[in-house]
């Protein structure tokens, strides 16, 4: 077989021209370069400038690397491919991320950084003790390799090669060995983000993530766009493929289709609703993903740490909260095109390659409907948002090891040049270790985007209970923690296989209700706790406020919750959602407010106790409540998101 030839004739057959590969190119070489300017800037071996980038970030650039470090082939592919198989449900990630990241700018960020802490397991080591923090230490350390870094670089290489159409392709390296064409695009992935990232350490990671947030975001808009406009045919607008595509899945055959619906009901699309159950996207523990990977994921959060200041990381996650209203624009709409192109195919001319699974949807419309120029615009943007998440996952990676096993545990004396030289190796370990990996791993799945979420949610409702308590409870008992710790992922399989027909989304929220309860029980009889001082008058007065103010919400919501579960036991089966409030309720999974509630009686729980209570664990953290202030902006801005969410919920229902 002549290799050469038959890469070059597949390069002919994608329909990409020279000046797709010129944009592609003009894109690599403008990211090595500006790593280089930035490398030669930067402090040589200081070890604050490499995990935290000298905490030099401003608000715009804290907001457009969150984003960089976010957007990868999860969203581009994998939220596509949901797009194209559920539809504009799987969005709900991204709204509601817009507004967890209000809660976090306002409440969590501004205690983290208080502390002055470099990595989520430093504080856990700080607030309870090594044993705790060394587990979560190892704990995300083999999720960020063994699911973020393969399932990163595996999408992206499948979705490369299905573009430029090399599915298949290998190269003979010798006689006797060949290497196949995604082994060679995972590898030449893993080499990029490492030339800049391995060296640099994050000061570059996150300048360099300025400049890749407008790749990202500018190339997949005008993908969004010109996919728009093929659906709606030549000399139309995109407005009028909207339209096309929206008319066609929500009347007739399609009345009850849920690719235009962000609360899917069960009785429309079960699949779907397995996946996206229902409420479970809007108050359930869609919460815990999001709470877990943007405030306690360290690749993300790290980013918040690095700020110059508090004011720059909360303006900085509202910016960020913009632009996630935005992702679904650019990635589920995509692939809710490809779903209705791909279903009228006859329709268009020279449509090459199929949609075999879900996540194909995104490449094949890639290939066969952005025009030239658009194509390496479009391949561009993919390309980007593979390498900055690569690359902040490689130097948060180096960041867990380095500062919290090997400095407290190995060699607690080291030099600020050799811990930035141990971070180097550890990329490099991580970066060979996915390499062997990614193949085994993802192999062969249909939607990787509900894999990546599912797996990592099996920790979310430990780490979540375990550090936000832990912040904001002044009882939370190092006991409780630890056996919080060691519940969580079992407890999350035993679900899985007790009630496998229960989507995971709401199995997450009732391993949450468990260890919240839990936690609490084990931390309220700790025979552990000092005296302690109450807080003055007006801090106790706004404490109780808001314990009284969470407890009635918490109340409401469980009772609610309660009262559709109890009437649908004894209604006749026979009665439709359509017929039935109470039967509309379960259709759309309300029993997610079950979570949602005990969320709210958790928060009201230790509000309540931190007023109240004259006992606190020894290792308790002092909060001042002045950290919670917020200016302008904030309101502003918080107000703004939250309107325009409401807005899609209330039009997309």
């Amino acid at each position: 077989m002549n290799t050469q030839m038959s890469f070059t004739e597949a390069l002919s057959r994608s329909g990409f021209e020279m000046v797709d590969f010129i944009i592609l190119l003009v894109y690599l070489v403008m990211l090595v370069s500006l790593g280089i300017f930035l490398s030669s800037n930067s402090r040589k071996g200081n070890a604050k400038d490499y995990f935290l980038a000298g905490n030099s970030l401003t608000w715009w650039a804290v907001g457009a690397s969150l984003i960089a470090a976010n957007i990868s082939t999860e969203q581009f592919i994998g939220m596509a491919g949901s797009g194209y198989a559920d539809g504009i449900a799987i969005s709900a990630y991204e709204l509601m991320a817009a507004v967890t990241l209000i809660v976090i700018a306002k409440w969590l960020l501004p205690a983290m950084m208080d502390r002055k802490i470099f990595t989520i397991p430093q504080f856990l080591r700080e607030r309870y003790n090594s044993g705790v923090g060394v587990a979560f230490s190892i704990l995300w350390i083999f999720l960020f390799v063994f699911i973020n870094l393969t399932s990163v670089a595996w999408l992206g290489a499948l979705a490369i090669e299905q573009i430029l159409g090399l599915q298949g392709m290998v190269v003979q390296i010798m006689p006797g060995l060949t290497i196949s064409m995604r082994t060679i695009i995972v590898i030449s992935l893993f080499l990029v983000a490492g030339l800049y990232s391995i060296h640099s350490g994050l000061t570059v990671v996150a300048w360099a993530d300025v400049m890749q947030v407008i790749f990202i975001v500018g190339g997949g808009a005008v993908a969004a766009y010109f996919a728009l406009t093929a659906v709606a045919g030549q000399s139309s607008s995109p407005i009028e493929g909207l339209e096309k595509v929206f008319v066609a899945l929500t009347t007739g055959n399609h009345a009850q289709d849920t690719h235009f619906h962000l609360i899917i009901q069960q009785s429309h699309n079960e699949e779907a609703f397995s996946n996206i159950p229902g409420m479970a996207a809007l108050v359930g523990s869609i919460w815990l993903t999001n709470l877990g990977y943007w405030c306690f994921n360290q690749y993300i959060i790290q980013k918040g740490l690095a700020a110059r200041s508090p004011q720059d990381a909360k303006t900085g996650f509202l910016f960020a909260g913009f632009l996630k209203i935005l992702i679904p624009f650019i990635t589920v709409l995509p692939g809710i095109c490809a779903f209705y192109m791909y279903e009228h195919v006859d329709q268009y001319v020279s449509v090459q390659g199929n949609i075999s699974v879900s996540d194909d949807a995104y490449p094949w419309l890639i290939r066969n409907f952005i025009p030239t120029g658009i194509k390496g615009l479009a391949l561009t943007a993919l390309i980007a948002s593979i390498i900055s998440s690569l690359a902040s996952m490689l130097n948060s990676t180096a960041t867990l090891f380095t500062i919290d096993i090997y400095k407290k545990y190995i060699k607690p004396e080291a030099s600020d040049q050799l811990l930035v030289n141990v971070g180097r190796i550890v990329s490099v370990i991580a970066l060979l270790t996915a390499l062997f990996t990614v193949q085994p791993l993802l192999g062969d799945l249909d939607q990787a985007f509900q894999y990546i979420q599912e797996y990592s949610g099996f920790i979310y409702p430990g780490i979540i209970i375990v550090f936000s308590l832990g912040l904001f409870w002044k009882r939370a008992s190092t006991t409780a923690a630890i056996w919080t710790a060691i519940l969580a992922i079992p407890l999350g399989v035993l679900m899985k296989v007790a009630i496998p027909e229960v989507p995971f989304l709401l199995r997450a929220g009732y391993v949450f209700i468990f260890l919240a309860f839990f936690f609490i029980t084990v931390s309220m009889l700790s025979k552990k706790n000092i005296p302690c001082d109450l807080p003055t008058e007006y801090n106790k007065h706004v404490l109780l406020k808001w314990s009284h103010i969470m407890g009635a919400f918490g109340l409401i919501f469980v009772l609610s919750a309660a009262t559709v579960s109890i009437v649908n036991l004894i209604m006749e089966e026979e009665i439709m959602p359509e017929d039935n409030i109470f039967a509309y309720l379960k259709d759309i999974g309300f029993e997610a407010f079950y979570f949602f509630g005990t969320m709210f009686l958790t928060c009201a729980i230790f509000l309540h106790s931190n007023a109240c209570h004259t006992q606190q664990n020894p290792k308790a953290v002092p909060i001042n409540l002045a950290l919670f202030r917020t200016d302008r902006i904030y309101l502003y801005g918080s107000i703004a998101i939250i309107t325009i969410v409401t807005a899609i919920y209330v039009m997309l229902w």
